[in-house]
């Protein structure tokens, strides 16, 4: 249907949406809006009024459509029809505004809005399409509000709010104005999905690494796990007959696939197979969930891969984000390495998400300092293993973790990294504030500020500045099409590298972004970092 849509990271796609008739697919491509058609014909553009579309959201009429637009260096919700027709505003105001949700009837929109005052708080807002007005729902300074979803009958809105501390479930009744904290888990809700009855919602729960399958009693708020421990479910939804779930499910010796599980006996069954038979017959490793003590004395939370038989070497890998958490998912690359001999360690570092909202704000206004501390005395737990040699410890991470890999060479005057490799990373969060696109921008002045406010910040913050102190050989890649860290990082740092006299390897990729997405790509990049790892540490 669409053979020539651009590659994207899954984290930055999004998914097609059905019309009500089950005729058209509506979806992003090439920064627009598409319908097209599901018994034949090419796609076509209904965005053609506007600059850049996303997240396109079919009203119940089938004829409507809900897009997220551009303007201004904002992001409004405009509705428009079939043919692309002229659109209306549907939201309005200062700020940033995304994510619309269309009551049952049509009427009502509740859509998020990010006030450009205060970057950490998202407001859950309702627009009333007949009227032609739009209101908050929420109002809580420096919080976040997100993933609003209507009951079947179209009263009730269920959203999820850190105010707890962690991300728990509410309803607000339309009607009466009633707001009600349904979860007191202490856990994160990630994803969740409206039984047709509205008595219950199906949802994920986020414990230490575990994203359980769980159903909640929407008035009693009690939870009942279905599925628990040792993967990440995800994507739950309700068929129509009431007890039957489908949800996606991966672990980390098991790559993504669909299931469905009869709620009442709970009995699942496995409906896609994604397990290519070769893998399917290896003893991959199942990993522990371990913490450990930062500098500070704070516990930092990780995911421990060991061998079956130890080289002697280990892997330190940070995660992106920051705002982000290394789950227990389907990790081929750690499977590989570890197969090899190498211990793997993924550090859920001060900032990470899935710990309640103090432990992910902890690295606001120093990025790179405590955080990184944090990645160092990973180093320091694996060389308290009797089968690692201190001496044969690598890092290696992927944008906000390869700007992690960088500050632990540069700022480590112990020199505990044997050596390093930084995928697509930031080196100086000054040069890169200005170089990004508006929305890394906001994300990164939401964290640390404005440099205007904060320059020393920055300053403390740009491992750059300390490149003489690099001691360990460095391998970096990039993308040159990337808009999310400018290409320009990786070179600013391989110019202080060259004038410092020190060891490293660069690579670009001219047909890549914020992530290598093509297989050829992906084949070249991982030889080179095996090669690399495998020469500095065995």
């Amino acid at each position: 249907m669409t053979p020539d849509r651009d590659a994207k990271p899954y984290w930055l796609d999004e998914s097609p949406q059905w019309s009500p008739d089950g005729r058209f697919l509506a979806f992003t491509d090439k920064g627009h809006s598409w319908l097209v058609a599901v018994d034949g014909g090419l796609p076509q553009k209904i965005t053609s009024f506007t600059s850049r579309a996303t997240t396109p959201r079919w009203m119940p009429d089938g004829h409507h459509i809900l897009v997220t637009v551009e303007r201004d260096d904002r992001q409004r919700i405009l509705m428009t029809d079939h043919s692309g027709a002229w659109p209306r505003p549907v939201s309005r105001g200062p700020g940033d505004d995304s994510d619309p949700q269309v009551s049952p009837d049509g009427r009502f929109v509740a859509y998020l809005h990010h006030p450009l005052d205060d970057l950490d708080r998202t407001d859950i807002m309702l627009a009333d399409i007949q009227a032609g007005t739009a209101g908050p729902v929420t109002k809580t300074p420096e919080r976040e509000n997100t993933a609003p979803d209507w009951s079947p009958e179209g009263q009730r809105l269920a959203y999820t709010s850190e105010r707890p501390g962690f991300f728990e479930l509410f309803i607000l009744d339309t009607k009466s104005g009633e707001e009600k904290q349904v979860t007191h888990l202490g856990h994160d809700i990630d994803d969740y999905s409206w039984c047709p009855d509205g008595n219950r919602i199906a949802c994920t729960v986020n414990r230490g690494g575990s994203l359980d399958l769980a159903i909640l009693e929407v008035d009693s708020g009690r939870i009942d796990y279905l599925r628990s421990g040792g993967g990440v479910h995800s994507r739950p939804h309700w068929l129509l007959d009431g007890r039957t779930l489908s949800f996606e499910y991966e672990d980390p010796a098991h790559p993504p696939d669909v299931f469905t599980i009869d709620v009442g006996t709970r009995r699942a069954r496995q409906l896609t197979f994604s397990t290519p038979p070769a893998l399917a017959v290896l003893d991959l490793v199942t990993p522990e969930l371990i913490s450990y003590k930062s500098f500070d004395g704070v516990e930092i939370p990780s995911v421990l891969y060991r061998p079956r038989k130890s080289n002697g070497a280990a892997i330190v890998y940070p995660h992106g984000g920051p705002t982000s958490q290394y789950l227990l998912e389907f990790d081929i690359w750690a499977q590989y390495m570890v197969a090899k001999g190498y211990t793997w360690l993924a550090p859920n570092f001060r900032g990470s998400t899935g710990y309640g909202t103090e432990f992910e704000r902890a690295n606001y206004t120093s990025w790179g300092v405590e955080d990184t501390q944090d990645v160092l005395l990973a180093a320091n737990y694996l060389s308290e293993f009797d089968e690692i040699d201190p001496n044969r410890i690598a890092v290696y991470g992927a944008s906000y973790g390869s700007y992690l890999v960088v500050s632990a060479l540069a700022i480590d005057t112990k020199h505990r990294f044997a050596c390093g490799v930084a995928k697509y990373g930031d080196c100086n969060i000054l040069t890169s504030w200005a170089q990004g696109d508006r929305e890394t921008r906001v994300e990164l002045e939401r964290m640390m500020g404005h440099p205007a406010a904060s320059r020393n910040g920055y300053w403390m913050g740009s491992p750059v500045r300390q490149v003489p102190n690099i001691q360990a050989p460095l391998m970096i890649v990039h993308g040159q099409l990337d808009k999310i860290v400018h290409p320009l990082q990786s070179e600013e740092l391989v110019e202080a590298l060259k004038n410092e006299g020190k060891t490293f390897e660069y690579k670009t990729y001219p047909d890549e972004g914020h992530g290598l997405l093509r297989r050829k790509n992906q084949l070249d990049f991982y030889a080179n970092m095996e090669r690399f790892i495998d020469w500095y540490l065995l």
